[in-house]
C-alpha cells in the first residue's frame, strides 16, 4: 500500500520530481525523502504536502559518486527503509557528434545514468535485505529511441538508463522488486523554460508557440508524468515490471 511506503525522489526541488513528491503525498505516501541540489526548492516543498506526510530532505550533488550512498543512508536513518525510488533528476545538455566533448559525455552520464544506477543499487540492496520487495520508477526520455541530433549524448544516456531499467527488472523478479520507466516527451518544466530562454534564446512564450502544432495544443505537464509515476509505484500496476512507457503526443513507429 502507498500509505506504508517510504519513497525516495531525486530532482525533487522542481519539475517532474517535485510533481511526483506532491502527487505521492496526495495519494497517501506518508514517508518521503526528497533530494536535489536546490536547497531552497526542497525547503519550499513543506508548503505543498499535507501534514500527514513526513517529508525529509537532503541536498545532494548526484554527479558525485558518493551521493547515492548519502541519500540512502539518510532515508534509512530517517525512516528505517526504502520501499520506493523515483529517479527524476537529469540534465539535458545539448551536444551532438560534431561539438560534443569528452567532458560533456562524462557530465551527462554521471547524472543521467550513473547516479540512477547507484541509487537503484542502494535501493535494491535495502529491499532485498528486508525481503519485502519494492518499486522503482526511472524517468527516461523519448530520445532513448534515437534522439534529436543536438541531443546525441543526452539520448545515449537515457537509452542506457532504459536498458538498466529492464536489466534490473529481470535480475530482481524473484525479489519482488518491480522496476519500470517512463519515456517522457516534451514537458513544460522550469528547467526546460531556462534551457529554451537562457540557452537557446527563445522568447518567453516559446511553450505556447511550440504547443500549437501538437495534438493537445500544448506541451505535456509535469503533473501528468507524476500521476503515471505514482501509478507505477503503487500496487495497482502490479505485476508490471521491465516496462518503459512512452508518454508522448505521438506513436513511435507510426507513419509520419
Amino acid at each position: 500500500m502507498l500509505e506504508t511506503m517510504t519513497l525516495v525522489v531525486t530532482g525533487a526541488a522542481s519539475g517532474i520530481g517535485r510533481a511526483v513528491v506532491i502527487e505521492a503525498a496526495a495519494r497517501g505516501v506518508r514517508n518521503i525523502l526528497a533530494t536535489d541540489m536546490n536547497e531552497q526548492g526542497l525547503q519550499s516543498l513543506d508548503k505543498e504536502v499535507p501534514g500527514t506526510t513526513r517529508l525529509a530532505t537532503i541536498v545532494a550533488d548526484l554527479s558525485e559518486a558518493a551521493a547515492a550512498a548519502d541519500v540512502a543512508t539518510r532515508a534509512r536513518g530517517e525512516f528505517g527503509r526504502i520501499d520506493g525510488l523515483v529517479n527524476a533528476a537529469g540534465i539535458t545538455t545539448r551536444a551532438d557528434f560534431l561539438n560534443g566533448t569528452a567532458e560533456d559525455f562524462d557530465s551527462i552520464f554521471k547524472i543521467n545514468t550513473r547516479a540512477p544506477f547507484l541509487l537503484m543499487q542502494e535501493a535494491i540492496r535495502d529491499m532485498r535485505a528486508r525481503g519485502g520487495g519494492g518499486t522503482i520508477v526511472n524517468i527516461q526520455s523519448m530520445n532513448a529511441h534515437c534522439g534529436a541530433p543536438e541531443l546525441a549524448l543526452y539520448a545515449a544516456s537515457k537509452g542506457a538508463l532504459q536498458t538498466l531499467t529492464k536489466n534490473a527488472a529481470n535480475a530482481h523478479l524473484h525479489d519482488r522488486i518491480r522496476v519500470n520507466g517512463i519515456n517522457l516527451g516534451w514537458v513544460q518544466t522550469e528547467a526546460e523554460h531556462r534551457m529554451q530562454t537562457q540557452i537557446l534564446g527563445q522568447p518567453n512564450d516559446w511553450a505556447e508557440r511550440a504547443g500549437r502544432s501538437l495534438p493537445l495544443g500544448r506541451l505535456l505537464e509535469a503533473e501528468e508524468a507524476a500521476r503515471l509515476t505514482v501509478h507505477l509505484l503503487s500496487p495497482e500496476s502490479a505485476p508490471m515490471t521491465g516496462v518503459c512507457i512512452d508518454l508522448e503526443q505521438k506513436v513511435v513507429g507510426a507513419p509520419g
